[in-house]
């Protein structure tokens, strides 16, 4: 990990946040775990993250993110990466170069802050509380004792919900909403749970817009653990959604339950 100090700077609002170049130069990245060896490249894809050319960065979040997470675990090298792409969202480069007149590429290319903020929140939930309890049924009430790497990042999630909580309000809906669905696992940690009812309001926001069916999913879901109703806010997609998504939870169950995997007579017959 690191020992680099916070500081308040331009490009780094939040003190408590390391600064993301102290974050990159202090940190052994070659001694840290990823799902396909070592971070040893990953200095130079994330200094990418930062190219003023957004070709540039979608490329560069590729070569970084999707290498320190894998199959929805964590590794030594994810709690890092998320601190550093926490510091940088705010980072002016993270937008550059996105209001090209060429209206396709606009269309094609997701922004930068969508993807960290996507990036972010995929992370949280491969770390909350129901991963965590389904981990206890399978090991034991040591299993974060076992999984360091998740329990580092969860003790984080405030220190990144500081940097996610601006752009619940940003310009551009796509941030916005990506900005909710990272919002939602982080505010699980004791100490932000106050923070549901702000992001309740933008939750009925996002349904009343987006058509985004995981965002909406994530959204409902959260409204619905929170003990909001959520009657009215359901359109008839994501009512056949939930409906299909409860019949499959079923048959699962069902099928794990059965051990006979669903024949009268144990196999061979």
């Amino acid at each position: 990990m690191t020992n680099s100090g916070s500081r308040t700077t331009e490009n780094n609002p939040h003190p408590e946040l390391p600064y993301f170049q102290e974050l990159l130069d202090r940190t052994d990245w070659a001694s840290l775990a990823t799902p396909y060896g070592t971070g040893e490249s990953l200095p130079t894809a994330l200094t990418r993250l930062l190219d003023l050319d957004p070709a540039v960065r979608e490329a560069a979040a590729t070569d970084s993110l999707d290498k320190v997470t894998h199959q929805n675990s964590i590794y030594e090298a994810t709690v890092p990466v998320a601190l550093y792409v926490a510091a940088i969202l705010n980072h002016p480069a993270t937008a550059a170069g996105e209001h090209t007149h060429k209206a396709d590429l606009r269309q094609l290319r997701h922004p930068t802050r969508e993807t960290l903020l996507d990036w972010l929140g995929n992370t949280a939930y491969d770390a909350d509380d129901e991963t965590v309890a389904i981990g206890k049924q399978h090991v034991d009430e040591g299993f974060l004792d076992a999984c360091r790497d998740m329990r580092a990042f969860r003790d984080l999630r405030p220190v990144i919900y500081t940097a996610v909580r601006p752009f619940l309000t940003d310009d551009n809906a796509k941030v916005r909403d990506a900005a909710l669905v990272a919002a939602i696992p982080l505010t699980e940690h004791h100490a932000l749970t106050r923070h549901r009812n702000e992001l309740a309001d933008h939750a009925h926001r996002l349904l009343s817009t987006s058509t985004d069916r995981y965002k909406r999913d994530r959204t409902l879901d959260a409204l619905n653990a929170w003990g909001h109703n959520t009657s009215t806010l359901e359109n008839a997609n994501d009512i056949a959604a939930r409906e299909l998504r409860t019949r499959m939870e079923d048959h699962d169950s069902w099928w794990a339950s059965n051990g006979t995997g669903g024949y009268a007579e144990d196999p061979p017959f």
